[in-house]
Order: structure tokens, then sequence, then C-alpha cells
């Protein structure tokens, strides 16, 4: 493929990339697949079943959507997801690949698909992931039991058992007692869609399907409206054992995620304390690392080590209800003086 040299933008921005060449154009390039409708097995992982798609969402822009894995937005955000880049960096290797404005210190990264189809995908919606409830089975509870959390804290927190899943009106699990589906619902004031993040705890080769967008947080339906101190923590279920406990808690998204800017400067003036608890492997320290460099008010909890748990549910059940309380106690009574 040759590409034309062009003339030097003042300033690199989606708009000007959108200049020379289309979104569809952009997303084939680095994802090696053609844009067009229907599910497809993700290009950016090792995937043995179709749970990725193209839409275009309310503001026309092109997305890719990965339901299995964390991975939602457009060609822009691919790129920095591919590559582990910042958004100027993105920028600069797109306008770097195609001619725009070269930089010589970068490589150029050749495309992943041969020819471009030059399809133009027109308004579309994104998949839809619909599901059949059924009550918990006691199974299903026992599991949720070691973890500290019980049936009522289940339900404030709009979290059910699904009998089966749907993924485009197509079947796609059925429970069972090997493979629990639970489905973690977002109320949302949009009745015409529904909000799902499926969450698969015997799964080992995948833990979520979600259409929930990035900037959801998980809780914050329970969230007080103000108070002395708030936690941050990774998960839904991290979340319900804080609140089983008495700590007030949210999580973002995903792993991968943390909430936007504006939601942040939302929640830091009802709250005088802002706690982040995350996992204490290596991916979970970086993450607060990362954290606490944007936003250095935050406090960062950590997990002794004394208790070789990797987070607070792990914690949870080696030490169990009453240590729990115990601990959570002296921990307040440390950071809250």
């Amino acid at each position: 493929m040759q590409l034309e040299l062009r003339p030097v933008p003042e300033k690199l921005s989606q708009e000007v990339l959108l200049k020379y060449n289309s979104e569809e154009t952009y997303m084939e390039h680095y994802l090696g697949i053609p844009v067009k409708k229907g599910l497809f097995k993700s290009p950016l992982r090792r995937d043995n079943t179709p749970t990725c798609s193209f839409y275009r969402d309310s503001c026309g822009r092109l997305i890719f959507k990965d339901f299995r894995g964390d991975f939602y937005g457009n060609f822009i955000e691919v790129v920095k997801y591919k590559y582990g880049v910042s958004y100027p960096k993105a920028l600069a290797i797109i306008a770097n690949d195609f001619g725009i404005k070269q930089n010589p210190e970068l490589k150029v990264n050749k495309s992943c698909i041969k020819e471009y189809s030059n399809n133009k995908l027109e308004k579309s919606e994104e998949s839809i992931i619909k599901v059949k409830i059924k009550d918990f089975t006691e199974e299903e509870l026992d599991w949720w039991r070691s973890y500290g959390i019980t049936l009522n804290t289940l339900k404030k927190f709009f979290v059910f058992s699904c009998e089966i899943v749907f993924l485009n009106d197509q079947i796609y699990s059925y429970s069972s007692s090997t493979s629990f589906n639970f489905g973690y619902f977002y109320p949302s004031k949009d009745n015409n869609k529904q909000y799902w993040r499926i969450y698969y705890p015997q799964n080992r080769k995948y833990r979520f399907i979600s259409n929930w967008n990035k900037t959801m947080i998980q809780g914050i339906h329970m969230m007080p409206k103000s108070g002395e101190f708030l936690v941050i923590t990774k998960s839904m279920k991290d979340v319900m054992l804080c609140y089983e406990l008495g700590i007030p808690a949210i999580a973002p998204n995903s792993e991968n995620l943390f909430i936007t800017d504006s939601q942040w400067d939302n929640i830091v003036i009802k709250f005088k304390h802002i706690f982040l608890l995350y996992d204490t492997d290596l991916a979970g320290v970086a993450n607060s690392k990362r954290i606490k460099k944007k936003f250095p008010k935050i406090q960062v909890l950590l997990i002794p080590r004394k208790y070789k748990a990797k987070d607070i549910t792990d914690l949870y059940k080696k030490l169990g209800t009453e240590k729990m309380l115990n601990l959570v106690e002296e921990a307040k009574k440390y950071y809250l003086q």
C-alpha cells in the first residue's frame, strides 16, 4: 500500500484525521477485518466465540465493542488500546502510518488488512443482551454467602440469577450447577434498552460479557448522597461486600477503567475522604499508582501482606464476618481521625 504525503496540519485531532480517511478505513487498518454488521471474533485477543461488533453510537461515531472483554471505543481508542499509548500518541501514530504527518521517531505500522473494503456502516444499534431470569438456587446463594453477600443485598444492587443469556436474540449461555450466570442490571431512564453485565464466576476463559457503556458505575444507585468517606473498589462483588460491612462503595465499569473527570468532580465535593481499594497483585498496584497520580486527593488502601489476600472478598473468606468488622473499625479509627 502506497501512502501519499499530505500537507502537514497545524494540530492533530480526530476531525483532522477524518478529513483524509473514513472511520471505517482506520478501523480496518488496525483491526485487520472489514467493517460490517453482525458479530465476529475479537482481533485484539484470543477469542473462540464471536462476541464483538461494530455500530454507530448516538453521536454517529463508528464504535468497536468487545462484549467479552472490557474494550469499547472509536478508531483512536482502538489504537490507544492496541499499542498501550496515550490519546495524543495514538493521533501521532495514525497520522504517521497514513502519511498525514510523519514522525521519524515512530515506525510505520502496516495495514492489518490486505485491501480496504470501502464499506460504509450506516446507522446501526449496539448489540443487545437479554436474559431469562430465575430464582437463585441454594448453591448460588451459598456461593454469594461465602463472600459475605446476602440475598437482600443482591436484590438491592439489581443482581439476578439468569437461566438463559441471549446475545442479539441468539442463545449465548445456559445456567447450570457448574456454570452460574449472574446478571448485573443497570437501571436506566431509557426504557427502550436494557443494560446487562453478565458475570460467569466459574468460567476460566472469560468472566464477563457486557453492554454497559464505559462511564457506567457499579453500585452508583446505592451510593449515599454525601458522607464522611467513600471507597472506590474494582468490582460489584467488592462493592456489595463493602455494603454488608457498612462501607459505602462504588466501582468503575471494569478493572481497566476508572471514573471520568466529571464523575470525580461530582463525588469529591460530597465526601470528606475518598479511598481506593484495588487488588494487591501487580496489575492492581499499577492501576492504583496510575489513579493516585491523576487524582492526588484519593487515599490508597492496601490489604496487609500478612493476610495473603488478593482483594477484600478474598480477605473475607479468610477472616469471616466478625474479624472483618473488627478490621473495618480499626481502619476507620486510623484513617478517619
